[in-house]
């Protein structure tokens, strides 16, 4: 019978202990396995020579402010404190942009219902990208309300692209087939520093950017 109530307390003990053993799990194999990096923490080396970046310090995206297709002032500053994942495209681009915009609408989707994250898609076309034509392509792939597209003085939203985010663009001067961008999405936290880059094309890539952003609002 003591035998009994020994054995008893043992599996009591155990179920108890259940529970902490999953937490510390948790904490200890999550922190190991899932931390995303935070790029460019030393400065950027081998980018755009006319970028100037300063030397050994933490990268942040920098001061903009650009008109969104709902006509507001949406840039750097609405930035602060919220996941932002950023393109750049334009609404005529015929190759690759229809693809990442269809792309973003899954990302769109993904968080829909979170306060924390928004997109900022920032055309590099702004002279045919205007406001009206931002907007009609907005609900072309049913944006919701955190899913921006933005345009802003020409000269300035290529060297932020550039500069700023750390993607190779060039003007093609109202040629759709001669303008050059990146077809990354870029995922910047809530502090403005790039966490990482994905490719807009490839269902895999936006599916770990799904993840990614998630693990980083786990965090928050």
């Amino acid at each position: 019978m003591k035998g009994l109530r020994i054995l008893q307390g043992l599996v009591l003990l155990c179920i108890l202990l259940i529970p902490v053993m999953i937490i510390v799990f948790l904490k200890t194999f999550g922190n190991n396995q899932f931390d995303i990096p935070v790029l460019y923490q030393y400065g950027v080396e081998d980018a755009f020579q006319e970028c100037n970046y300063p030397d050994s310090i933490q990268h942040v995206i920098p001061d903009f402010t650009f008109t969104s297709n709902k006509g507001l002032q949406v840039g750097r500053f609405e930035m602060e404190g919220k996941i932002t994942i950023v393109d750049f495209f334009f609404t005529s681009c015929p190759s690759i942009c229809p693809v990442m915009s269809s792309e973003m609408e899954r990302v769109d989707d993904a968080f829909k219902d979170n306060p924390n994250v928004q997109i900022y898609s920032i055309s590099i076309d702004p002279d045919f990208d205007t406001k009206e034509v931002l907007e009609s392509y907005a609900q072309k792939h049913m944006a919701s309300p955190k899913w921006h597209f933005l345009s802003g003085d020409k000269e300035e939203t290529y060297r932020l692209a550039r500069c700023g985010f750390v993607l190779p663009t060039f003007d093609g001067y109202g040629v759709p087939d001669d303008f050059v961008h990146s077809d990354k999405f870029v995922l910047v936290d809530e502090f403005g520093r790039i966490r990482g880059y994905y490719s807009g094309t490839t269902r895999e890539e936006v599916d770990r950017l799904i993840v990614e952003t998630k693990i980083l609002l786990h965090g928050k």
